[in-house]
């Protein structure tokens, strides 16, 4: 072999080390994510989500998508699931707390057989569905909570609601991924669909391919990369932030009764077509007093 081609084979192989050297270090850095404090303790149920820069909304999205804008979000700590019916219940008994749904005697639900939204009596957190159906299941998320006793549940709770920016972040992985979903941009993985929704043509036919009809119990799905669970999909969750076009959020806001609140993630009643809510950038808004057979909240906590 001519001494030149010697050379030059050597400096290609250094050539290459180097880039190989140089992608590891990147993936490294994208992956890698913000320790907590050694002197934090995590409560029992809680996720640690690290701080981070993140693009809100989605240029590409529905219009209450469009105009978002970039944040920096400071470690918190937040719910590892929806808040169950079980705690639900244990605030109730301990407080004796009467929910909005209780005080106007009725609550939000899909009839079945017009396939209409109706006030239905009797309908509350402990039978979401009203008392001619089942109870609402222990470990699943409790639902036809309003906002008000979501943060009526988090001042008890000593926590809070997220904001709206904080709950994306958690959503995206404290990555600022560009993906629909937590875990990528497929509704199933391996086959396997990776959230509660609706398949089928809504309100109509629900082919009930997650094999949940109504809401799951937490956790059924697995786990987000930061080890929370059932961010898109089974419940519309509560946010702190009322309800504004992103265009309009450093505009002076004073709200009224017709102002709503933010929801995020989606619900089983979210189907491709009309809803598509399951997805890290959907939102959604009800006025306080709402309280729906799809919507329930999570709480997150600050670090201190």
């Amino acid at each position: 072999m001519h001494p030149h081609s010697t050379i030059k084979l050597k400096t290609m192989r250094h050539i290459f080390i180097l880039i190989t050297l140089l992608i590891s270090m990147l993936g490294c850095d994208q992956s890698q994510q913000e320790m907590p404090p050694e002197e934090l303790t995590i409560p029992k149920g809680m996720v640690y989500v690290p701080s981070g820069e993140v693009t809100i909304g989605n240029s590409d999205g529905l219009p209450n998508e469009r105009d978002g804008y970039r944040t920096t979000i400071k470690a918190f700590l937040m719910d590892k699931h929806p808040v169950t019916v079980a705690q639900f219940r244990a605030f109730v008994e301990a407080t004796g707390y009467q929910t909005d749904a209780e005080k106007f005697g009725d609550a939000a639900v899909l009839n079945d057989t017009t396939k209409t939204w109706e006030l239905r009596r009797g309908a509350y957190w402990a039978f979401p569905q009203g008392k001619q159906q089942p109870p609402a299941p222990e470990t699943h998320p409790v639902t036809q909570v309003s906002w008000n006793d979501a943060q009526a549940y988090c001042q008890w709770a000593k926590k809070r609601l997220p904001t709206e920016a904080e709950w994306e972040h958690a959503a995206k992985n404290a990555q600022d991924i560009k993906t629909l979903f937590p875990w990528g941009n497929e509704q199933k993985v391996n086959g396997v669909y990776k959230a509660n929704f609706w398949q089928g043509s809504f309100p109509y036919i629900n082919q009930v391919k997650d094999e949940y009809a109504f809401t799951n119990p937490v956790g059924a799905f697995g786990e987000t990369p930061l080890g929370l669970t059932d961010m898109v999909g089974n419940v519309w969750e509560w946010c702190a932030d009322w309800y504004r076009p992103y265009a309009e959020r450093e505009q002076p806001f004073v709200s009224n009764k017709q102002s709503e609140k933010v929801q995020r993630g989606g619900s089983f009643l979210c189907d491709l077509e009309v809803c598509y809510g399951f997805r890290t950038t959907a939102r959604s808004h009800s006025t306080p007093e709402s309280a729906l057979y799809n919507v329930g909240f999570r709480a997150v906590k600050d670090v201190e």
